[in-house]
């Protein structure tokens, strides 16, 4: 937890790589301190609740209004990062605060990577505010600002899309908290928003039935795979939830696998069984008892030439 972490993009922004906006965000938004998955259930588990959330997020104003609303997606996404400024941290403390009533540790041993995850909010929520604003904005000034505007504005929304995508995942960097933390603020996240719109009344133009089975469908969908994350998470690795981070077991994420630094065909370090592809009956022993199969009779160069033949008798060389 207290260990020294490398800068937060990795070296890998460059001036050819803002011209791809999903790069950038990456860069941004999934920083190299972030701890990787586990394993690759996990990390299935992720996306698919990640993607869950996305199709909650988007449905109702694309399918059942019959549209797709930009600005009241932008409107959306601004109250969304407002409201994930203050969940993110009051769900956080409650954590810390239950870890710190167990006796396992304390608060100020996780401070580095919670001052971390702080940053990693603010950015984003900054970035989403600064977007809408800039949209906003524009819409009072002149066309060559607009414009200007609109076409920065577009690589600003694809660069907060897939910001949002990728914070959707690790949500600001808290698995380098606690495991845990990602799917516990995915599953409150949710179930906030729907609980919002259930108090509000705001159905998005459904039936009561219908807007209730479309508005809890989302937190219940994404509960669902959250809670086989964590149990995963329990199960394989000894993850509890309500434990403090630091009496859990150290757990290094296995390393991508790397290409053969060797061809195919040359055995690996202490092969028994040698080159696959080779000779199976291998070289045959130069002193065996009936010597080389294709030693020409005698010793020395079989091209040498060789003593005169000397014709015998039918009886053999003394005669009959």
């Amino acid at each position: 937890m207290t260990s020294p972490r490398p800068s937060w993009t990795g070296g890998t922004l460059t001036a050819r790589t803002f011209l791809k906006p999903h790069r950038v965000a990456r860069a941004v938004f999934h920083p190299t301190w972030i701890p990787g998955s586990l394993d690759p259930t996990v990390d299935v588990l992720k996306r698919v609740r990640v993607i869950a959330g996305a199709v909650a997020a988007l449905g109702v104003y694309t399918y059942v209004e019959g549209g797709f609303a930009f600005e009241e997606m932008l409107d959306n996404a601004a109250t969304a990062s407002v409201v994930l400024l203050f969940l993110t941290p009051v769900t956080v403390g409650v954590m810390l605060y239950v870890w710190q009533r167990s006796g396992g540790g304390t608060a100020r041993q996780l401070r580095e990577p919670l001052v971390a995850s702080l940053k990693l909010l603010l950015l984003f929520v900054g970035s989403v505010v600064a977007t809408v604003l800039a949209f906003g904005l524009s819409q009072e000034m002149g066309t060559l600002v607009r414009v200007l505007v609109g076409l920065a504005g577009l690589w600003a929304v694809c660069f907060v899309g897939a910001g949002a995508f990728f914070v959707s995942g690790n949500f600001f960097g808290t698995a380098a908290v606690h495991r845990c933390l990602p799917p516990l603020l995915a599953a409150v996240t949710s179930w906030l928003m729907a609980l919002f719109d259930l108090v509000t009344g705001d159905l998005h133009g459904l039936g009561l039935t219908l807007g209730i089975v479309f508005i809890l469908g989302a937190p219940l969908t994404v509960t669902g795979i959250a809670l086989l994350e964590m149990r995963r998470l329990k199960r394989h690795y000894g993850i509890r939830l309500l434990a403090h981070p630091a009496t859990l077991p150290r757990i290094t994420p296995p390393p991508p696998p790397m290409p053969p630094a060797t061809p195919p065909y040359v055995p690996a370090p202490g092969q028994p069984y040698g080159n696959p592809y080779g000779n199976p009956y291998g070289v045959p022993p130069q002193g065996g008892p009936y010597g080389h199969p294709y030693a020409p009779p005698g010793s020395g160069n079989p091209y040498a030439p060789q003593p005169p033949y000397h014709p015998q008798g039918p009886y053999g060389p003394y005669g009959g």
